[in-house]
């Protein structure tokens, strides 16, 4: 695609996403003018997805944080009507003992947004009381659990830089991909080779087709270590998904490259 010098990469991007993670949003709040910004580049049917600040996920871990919820909250208000999940990514301490300081702040936020929770803690995966009660939390107040999936990447014998540094600051869990909302969101990060990690996209593809089904809207975020090819590993997803459901997805051009890192 050819697009004039002056376009902004955000606008450019939403002509083949229809979503995008705001990952700038955990380390601050972006200014108002960049927010209305934001507004003005992307059509009306395209969805940001935001992480909550870290100070309240990390720093206070939920607690006390009303103020903060709020400001942030307010400052991306006028993206309201584009507004997909809000994401709370809880840090790898945020263990089961602590599953009532979430109810808590679930019970606080408002309902006319959607929220999905990201957990980094072996307790949350065993498959024991702890996790029953944490999806049970999560149905309860309509909030979607993510899975991030990072186990070709672990899978992988790559030793370059990139690949490492990957490794490195990335979760290795188990993945358990559980609906406990309408908007399931996964998270999905492959080798450098994506084309390797064939074996793994194969069952997210029937995991996707069964929500899809079942009435849910899922999100999907595909990453490499360096992005450089995660269009074309979202590409290849969604021309396999076509091909086992035909109408699934409204996107069928894709750009050369894009990385969603540069854009928030």
């Amino acid at each position: 695609m050819v697009r004039p010098k002056d376009a902004h990469v955000l606008g450019a991007y939403s002509q083949y996403f229809s979503s995008v993670e705001g990952n700038t949003t955990f380390y601050g709040l972006p200014k108002a003018e960049t927010v209305k910004q934001w507004d003005k580049e992307t059509p009306e049917q395209f969805r940001f997805c935001f992480k909550l600040p870290q100070t309240i996920t990390h720093k206070h871990q939920l607690l006390s944080s009303n103020v903060e919820t709020q400001e942030f909250l307010d400052r991306i208000s006028p993206l309201t009507a584009k507004l997909g999940l809000l994401c709370i990514q809880l840090p790898a301490s945020f263990s089961g003992s602590e599953l009532q300081n979430l109810s808590d702040y679930l019970s606080s936020l408002p309902s006319n947004l959607n929220f999905a929770v990201e957990v980094r803690h072996p307790d949350f995966f065993a498959k024991g009381a702890i996790e029953r009660e944490f999806n049970q939390l999560l149905a309860a107040n309509k909030a979607n659990r993510i899975s991030f999936d990072t186990r070709s990447l672990f899978a992988h014998p790559a030793t370059d830089p990139i690949s490492r540094k990957a490794k490195e600051h990335k979760p290795q869990l188990p993945v358990h991909a559980i609906a406990t909302a309408d908007h399931p969101m996964v998270r999905l990060i492959t080798p450098m080779d994506w084309q390797w990690a064939e074996s793994y996209l194969h069952p997210w593809l029937k995991k996707v087709v069964n929500w899809l089904d079942e009435g849910r809207s899922p999100y999907l975020f595909f990453h490499t270590p360096d992005n450089a090819e995660a269009p074309l590993l979202a590409a290849h997803f969604v021309e396999q998904l076509e091909k086992i459901r035909p109408g699934s997805c409204d996107f069928t051009q894709w750009p050369e490259a894009a990385s969603q890192d540069s854009l928030f």
